[in-house]
């Protein structure tokens, strides 16, 4: 999914410091391999945002709206596994016939799949997939629709290699450092339940803010003033459970409104946190809808406010400021939590705010 419409996935990276002058010259020199050298194997590389086989890099081509937006490309050769079955079955069926077999060893099956898949790959179209990728210098920021570990590792590898800067995905533990200076991964567990006790709590920061957002958006009213405004949040469904240890470890709610059911407080009052859940943050003007994943802070399915009709260039401009907005709203947040959290003084008092809300909640079948 691009950034220049409708609802994207995406994950936010801080940029240890900004892109070199000759940036676009290094990602022309990192472009993807022409198509027509693609043979059994695969080949990756940076193109243009406009399309995937735009691998002619330039300044003018490279910068849109003002800011640099890029794609990662992997092109490979695939076979359709039903195809690579039936060809195989074709061939073990012929061996069997011409040999007189009953069936065929495992070995032989393995030099038959062996011998077709090398003789359909050739054969396949090329499969092409792209990381889109917009980097706000302003900010210091990089967005990109790597949604994966896997994902993550190449785009992080490339950029290293093109640019000898590694882009640091913002998660619990790397927003924590950034914006507190604080190692997250120095918390002691804490129990957000009236009936387990801290020590066997789960330790996951990022579903300790999650669950505290929620907490945050009943119990208090959900607003924040930042620095750009004031905005409110609120948690809905469906919403994923997550508790390390016996039993259950994950349980999810769906249908109907999971945020007052009964069996959401059954969850809290066992001691387990939200995973994922989907937030709405917004204001007067503006809100922003999406799933968020508490483990890596990925955004799935993201929704912007509506824009004014105007022309593609202008559209973009104002979803990348949208999402610079969503983002600095987002750490507002998380920053607000962090400051409770850290604090031996107030988390104590905070707890047992949280401890109440959990005991209290109205809850429906």
């Amino acid at each position: 999914m691009s950034f220049e419409s409708g609802s994207v996935g995406f994950r936010a990276f801080y940029m240890p410091r900004a892109l070199p002058e000759d940036a676009v010259e290094r990602f022309a020199r990192h472009a993807v391999p022409p198509i027509n050298t693609l043979s059994s194997g695969e080949i990756a590389g940076w193109v243009t945002g406009r399309h995937l086989l735009d691998r002619l890099i330039t300044a003018d081509n490279a910068h849109y709206g003002g800011y640099l937006r890029l794609t990662l490309m992997k092109a490979e050769r695939k076979i359709p596994e039903s195809l690579l079955r039936a060809e195989c079955q074709i061939e073990e069926l012929a061996v069997l016939q011409a040999e007189g077999l009953a069936y065929l060893p495992r070995a032989k099956r393995s030099e038959i799949k062996k011998t077709v898949r090398e003789r359909l790959l050739p054969e396949m179209p090329p499969s092409l997939t792209g990381i889109p990728t917009v980097y706000d210098a302003n900010n210091d920021r990089l967005y990109a629709g790597a949604m994966s570990d896997k994902q993550v590792d190449a785009l992080v590898l490339s950029y290293r290699d093109t640019t000898g800067i590694s882009p640091v995905p913002m998660t619990a533990i790397t927003a924590a450092m950034k914006l507190k200076h604080f190692d997250a991964t120095l918390m002691q567990p804490t129990s957000y339940s009236p009936e387990m006790e801290d020590p066997l709590a789960g330790s996951s920061v990022g579903q300790d803010f999650l669950t505290w957002l929620w907490f945050y958006s009943e119990a208090r009213g959900g607003m924040l003033s930042t620095e750009i405004g004031r905005y409110g949040i609120m948690i809905e469904g469906p919403l994923t459970f997550m508790l390390e240890g016996d039993g259950a470890h994950v349980t999810v709610l769906r249908k109907g409104a999971p945020e007052v059911s009964t069996e959401a407080k059954t969850c809290l009052l066992g001691g387990k946190k939200l995973l994922k859940a989907r937030l709405t943050i917004g204001a007067e003007n503006e809100s922003w809808t999406t799933a968020l994943d508490a483990e890596d802070f990925i955004f799935r399915g993201f929704k912007m406010p509506k824009f004014a009709d105007v022309d593609a260039i202008s559209r973009y401009q104002q979803r990348v400021l949208s999402l610079n907005r969503f983002i600095s709203v987002f750490e507002s947040f998380y920053e607000k939590f962090l400051s409770e959290r850290i604090d031996k003084g107030t988390w104590p008092v905070v707890q047992k705010e949280i401890h109440k809300w959990v005991a209290g909640r109205e809850s429906k079948r």
